[in-house]
């Protein structure tokens, strides 16, 4: 049987089996919409413990919001040389302080709880280097705590092989389809799928290896069951959608970095919106 997005009941079987396989996971830490904003921008495609320790470099040397948005690219890079791509995420990062500076010079982004979830998105993905999944963790993990899925490549990378979204589904579609399915759950109920979700894709649903037979929901995944019984063309599949994700990865990073340019277009549409 396929794994579908057919209920809500299908996500509660699916977080519940998580549950039992890893626990329940820790609540994610809360910061400030601004804190989770820089946090998420830096953390692409980085390890959590490195993207983490990169943050808090960051606010250590610099300690307000202003001070950071006044530093050069350069400067930023060199903080956090250890993340990947750091020059095209220090770029982001100066460019995105910059709109906001220009609406919001304190840095207070909680006016984004007044918004509903779509405007508030939107408003974010104004901002250079904000896609779906940064502005949706702006929502969720930070003390906003507004219902946004985040989803990551690891759970992108699941729900298509599940069967839950198209193979070719973007961040964007996975995104749709989830909150359509779960209208009704919490910030903190999507931010527990998130961890559970994410936890599976880098231990046992991984992108170079599928360990399906030790899957806790493999058993209504769609492709489970050819993996578990050898079938080479399945195997061949998931070798190329681990390349068509890192290719896919590497076309998001280069539109982003354009989006330095669209920060003065951004700072107009947010004095309308805020």
């Amino acid at each position: 049987m396929a794994f579908v997005f057919g209920a809500a009941e299908d996500m509660e079987w699916v977080r519940d089996r998580l549950i039992s396989c890893f626990g329940r996971p820790e609540p994610i830490h809360a910061r400030s919409p601004i804190g989770q904003l820089v946090k998420s921008i830096i953390s692409g495609r980085t390890r959590d413990e490195i993207s983490l320790a990169a943050y808090r470099r960051l606010v250590g040397a610099y300690p307000e919001w202003s001070d950071l948005a006044c530093a050069t690219a350069a400067d930023i890079e060199a903080v956090i040389d250890d993340v990947t791509f750091p020059d095209v995420k220090a770029r982001h990062l100066r460019g995105a302080l910059d709109a906001i500076a220009a609406c919001r010079p304190d840095f207070d982004l909680t006016v984004l709880g007044g918004l509903s979830v779509a405007k508030a998105l939107a408003w974010l993905e104004r901002l250079p280097g904000v896609g779906r999944k940064v502005s949706a963790s702006t929502l969720n993990f930070s003390t906003l705590r507004m219902p946004a899925f985040v989803v990551d490549m690891h759970i992108l990378r699941i729900l298509r092989r599940f069967g839950s979204v198209p193979s070719k589904a973007d961040t964007e579609t996975a995104y749709g389809l989830t909150m359509e399915t779960l209208p009704d759950w919490s910030a903190a109920d999507l931010a527990e799928l998130h961890v559970l979700v994410k936890r599976l894709g880098q231990t046992i649903c991984r992108a170079d290896r599928a360990d399906c037979r030790n899957c806790p929901i493999g058993r209504r995944c769609l492709v489970a069951p050819a993996v578990s019984s050898g079938e080479r063309a399945t195997r061949r599949q998931i070798s190329i959608e681990a390349s068509s994700h890192s290719a896919a990865a590497a076309r998001a990073e280069a539109a982003a970095a354009g989006g330095a340019r669209s920060a003065l277009r951004h700072t107009a549409a947010t004095r309308k919106m805020l």
